[in-house]
């Protein structure tokens, strides 16, 4: 009986090409360099399996066409906003998702981008290379100390926990905004209306889902409600953000700074923020540990083992 064949849309960790390569018949995009939605399209009508990243669309025009072999999207990823799932369900395919193995990592690219950018690391870093450091002065470099500042999290999923108990270890104080209020927390933490929460946190940072409910909710006015001397990370979605907004209210001293490690148009980033120093910029290293992608490839492998031999899938979004 010959092997389902499966397609990985990028390189994955070795060890988990390995796994795959001992049960399927694998397809890798050796380029690595992101599908098209014609070759995802294609790759829907040759393919059992299609594992993409959160980095690939798959529009309704590539989930729910005429002549597809594919039963399964194993996507590579919690998120899941680049997916029509309401296409997918009518198709019949079933798509899995790679969740909780990504909170410890994410959590602490979010304290990293938080640390940089309350201390101005990466001007240092970037004037120090460039030969501009003139040595140790008592004004130079100035940023901002974090016992007794208020961490304010937009949604308080498993991540934001995650990067509360680590704030909590550098004496913040927590704030957070969700959809309702949480039983183990104080209820003055609480905030349901995120203009309040803007308002009274020293330090923002974003893990609300993406999608069309969010998108922007961080916007000129909302800048506005922050404290002139606030700090705004978002490791969440880069969608949450109106980045023209931002570049202006960074650039015009509406707030101090930001760090960001996801973006709206990957891998592009918006021109007014490059030219910016009181900005962090990564590029997605939120789950970017060798443990962490591993263990994410393995998830997926796990789903695509359970669904071929005809059992129910653990990772089942649709």
């Amino acid at each position: 009986m010959s092997k389902p064949k499966i397609l990985l849309s990028r390189r994955w960790p070795e060890a988990v090409e390995a796994r795959l390569a001992q049960s399927y018949d694998v397809t890798i995009n050796e380029s690595d360099r992101p599908l098209g939605e014609d070759a995802l399209a294609a790759a829907m009508r040759d393919y059992d399996a299609v594992c993409p990243t959160v980095t690939d669309r798959l529009p309704a025009s590539v989930v729910a066409q005429d002549g597809m072999r594919t039963r399964i999207i194993g996507n590579y990823g919690a998120g899941v906003e680049h997916i029509d799932l309401d296409a997918a369900k009518t198709a019949g395919l079933t798509v899995t998702n790679t969740p909780d193995v990504l909170t410890d990592a994410t959590a602490d690219i979010a304290m990293t981008l938080l640390l940089m950018a309350t201390r101005r690391a990466g001007e240092g870093e970037r004037e120090l290379r460039a030969g501009e450091w003139t040595g140790w002065r008592p004004t130079h470099l100035l940023g901002r100390s974090l016992s007794g500042k208020v961490l304010g999290l937009v949604g308080y999923g498993r991540i934001a926990r995650a990067m509360a108990e680590r704030a909590q270890a550098f004496g913040m104080r927590i704030a957070y905004h969700s959809r309702s209020p949480k039983d183990d927390m104080p209820d003055d933490a609480y905030h349901a209306d995120l203009a309040s929460l803007l308002a009274v946190s020293d330090v923002v940072s974003l893990h609300a889902p993406g999608g069309a409910e969010t998108h922007h909710m961080i916007d000129e006015a909302m800048l506005a409600r922050m404290k002139r001397e606030a700090v705004l990370i978002n490791t969440g979605r880069g969608t949450l953000i109106d980045e023209g907004a931002l570049a202006k209210a960074l650039r015009d001293g509406v707030i101090a700074a930001a760090g960001l490690d996801v973006f709206e148009k990957e891998p592009s980033v918006h021109p007014d923020l490059l030219a910016l120093s009181n900005v962090v910029l990564l590029p997605h290293l939120g789950s970017a540990t060798l443990e962490t992608r591993e263990a994410m490839g393995m998830k997926v492998a796990d789903n695509l083992d359970r669904f071929f031999a005809g059992q129910d899938v653990i990772d089942r979004i649709v």
